[in-house]
């Protein structure tokens, strides 16, 4: 058995192998990922109460949006890297490694200092629709997510070049070792102290910031040493290649913060910090099913990346056909979760908990059904730096979004399921304009703006 698994992951073109290889050691890593996932939600809402533990994930949600100071540095980073590697140009991997953590270190500094003097100033009790007592708790919960999400975007930079290197499963242990530390600090709160939002916002936030700093001296000081961060392989001139790409990229990240982090502001302003619970649960669970695509489709981005430049269209065309292929498994996965979502939910939280209707679980399964299928499209044209009509389209489906939410919301009394509806509407780009444009580059061999 074990020398036919073997032979299955052996085999076929050396870029498909790594994929393999990657897909595999993903799936087991991300299953672990998964079970601590679904640990803790229970574990959290017990350490508090599902009211507090709706505003962690609201603040957490409205404090993401410092992710725009990002730029799509990242992003740009990741393709620029995998040219470089491609070509066999070490010295200007370095260099572009080397500005990213200058620049987005400079930024993020800058921003958080800024945080720091406005902090005082915000009203969180009053933005959140909760108790005026909660105002200073709360606004120390602001300052903790807020530095966390500074020093975690720069952290993460070592996660871009291993994404890039068509390493995606040593991310997933990344991320996983993070969880793990994170469910050892809840557990020892439930047994140390009482509930407190400070202290679990402490122990959410240290575990992956302590896990990140570890990795990048690990990494830097071994297989990615010829990579490593130096300042005098800064140069401000190759910012410029970073931020070309990076200013699609950024207007891309935009639309998706606004399509998915403002889901929790929506939710508890217009319904309560316990809906917000209640869609996360939802978002959690058939979140299961884009996981499992991400795994396979992770090592895509970055090896269409090569294969495009390489004029290898054959591998590119059979490795769609054979995301396809696992997107119709994946659909039927989904309908059987759908089915037992009522039963899952009552096992998972404990009977009663926490509230969720069937049509919120129905669009849930719908909305990431079509989010599975855009996966496979958006992961090669964002490989192939092909970003003109989804950069377009991020100008608009914001606005369509927030939209579509007001209107289902306001207007037609629709209930928490209007998001996911919402949601489903303003990914046009994604199950319509990037199959269209994926065809005409590959099939019809079209460039132009098809592939710009």
């Amino acid at each position: 058995m074990h020398s036919k698994i073997l032979s299955i992951l052996n085999k076929g073109h050396q870029r498909s192998v790594k994929i393999k290889k990657n897909i595999l050691e993903s799936i087991l890593i991300k299953g672990g990922s998964v079970m601590v996932s679904l640990i803790m939600v229970p574990l959290t809402i017990d350490y508090i109460n599902p009211s507090r533990y709706g505003i962690w994930l609201t603040i957490s949600s409205m404090v993401a949006w410092v992710s725009f100071f990002d730029i799509g540095l990242t992003q740009g980073l990741r393709n620029k890297f995998a040219g470089a590697k491609a070509e066999g140009d070490d010295d200007k991997a370095q260099v572009y490694v080397s500005t990213a953590y200058a620049l987005l270190g400079s930024a993020f500094l800058a921003v958080w200092l800024v945080f720091l003097a406005i902090n005082p100033l915000l009203n969180w009790a009053k933005l959140l629709g909760v108790s005026s007592e909660m105002r200073a708790e709360v606004s120390i919960m602001a300052v903790i997510v807020f530095t966390y999400f500074c020093l975690q975007f720069v952290l993460r930079i070592i996660t871009t070049i291993l994404t890039a290197d068509q390493n995606p499963s040593k991310v997933a242990l990344i991320d996983f070792a993070g969880q793990l530390l994170s469910l050892f600090f809840i557990f020892v709160l439930m047994k140390t102290s009482e509930g407190s939002l400070i202290r679990l916002g402490l122990a959410l936030c240290l575990s992956p910031l302590l896990v990140l700093m570890v990795v990048n001296v690990f990494f830097f000081r071994g297989a990615y040493h010829k990579y490593r961060p130096r300042w005098r392989k800064v140069k401000l001139s190759c910012s410029k290649d970073l931020l070309n790409l990076g200013l699609f990229f950024f207007v891309i990240q935009i639309a998706f913060i606004i399509q998915f982090q403002t889901a929790n502001i929506i939710i508890a302003q217009n319904f309560s910090t316990a809906a917000v619970v209640s869609y996360n649960v939802v978002f959690k669970y058939f979140g299961v099913v884009e996981m499992i695509m991400v795994i396979f489709v992770s090592p895509f981005w970055s090896a269409s990346t090569e294969a495009f430049l390489k004029g290898e269209i054959s591998w590119i065309k059979s490795s769609v056909k054979q995301y396809n292929l696992l997107n119709l498994a994946l659909v039927g996965m989904s309908i059987v979760m759908l089915l037992l979502a009522s039963r899952v939910y009552d096992l998972w939280l404990g009977k009663g908990t926490v509230h969720i209707d069937f049509q919120l679980s129905l669009w849930g399964f719908l909305f990431f059904n079509v989010t599975i299928f855009s996966n496979i499209y958006v992961a090669f044209l964002n490989g192939i730096s092909a970003l003109r009509l989804q950069f377009f389209s991020s100008l608009i489906s914001p606005f369509v979004y927030i939209i579509s939410c007001l209107v289902l919301i306001k207007h037609f009394h629709i209930g928490v399921h209007a998001v996911f509806i919402a949601a489903i509407i303003a990914n046009f780009n994604g199950f319509l304009l990037a199959p269209i444009q994926y065809y005409q580059i590959i099939e019809k061999n079209k460039r132009g703006l098809w592939a710009k």
